[in-house]
């Protein structure tokens, strides 16, 4: 039989995960308002993509659904919106041919530089005053707690 959690810890988790929550929907929020003010047609979730690309060009979905954790379906429709804005293209992979890598275009190129400001102010604003050690034990707390699901993801798999 399993030990019930404390209420103060059970209490304080599901704080947690609400509080992610609503960073999550703010964060969205920010990048609508900038979306706005510069006129680019884009959602948050592709706009996720493209710094995805950003920081590792030409590499494939599979990789890309990883990174961003998109089903595989989601992210065809997101890089096909994608490709059809002209910000990134399908290209084959020299070392397999049945492998299509996504690379930026000259003007997926261009987006960054006009985002990067303000992609650089939300990231300021959200760690205002708040230490690197801190994140750095956020990202290890968040990590544990993914684990978690799917190790419990896994196990239910299996019966």
């Amino acid at each position: 039989m399993k030990a019930e959690m404390p209420q103060v810890k059970k209490e304080n988790l599901i704080t947690f995960v609400r509080e992610m929550a609503r960073v999550n929907l703010l964060l969205k929020a920010f990048m609508r308002q900038k979306f706005k003010e510069h006129n680019i047609d884009l959602t948050s979730e592709m706009m996720q993509v493209m710094m995805t690309l950003w920081r590792k060009d030409g590499i494939n979905q599979q990789e890309i659904a990883n990174i961003t954790v998109k089903d595989k379906a989601s992210l065809t429709y997101l890089i096909d919106n994608l490709a059809r804005r002209e910000l990134v293209q399908r290209t084959e992979d020299e070392n397999d041919r049945r492998n299509k890598l996504i690379t930026l275009t000259a003007k997926g190129w261009e987006l960054k530089e006009m985002a990067a400001p303000w992609i650089d102010e939300m990231f300021e604003l959200v760690g205002k005053d708040i230490a690197s050690e801190i994140v750095t034990k956020g990202i290890t707390l968040l990590e544990t707690m993914a684990t978690n699901l799917e190790n419990q993801h896994a196990n239910l798999a299996e019966d």
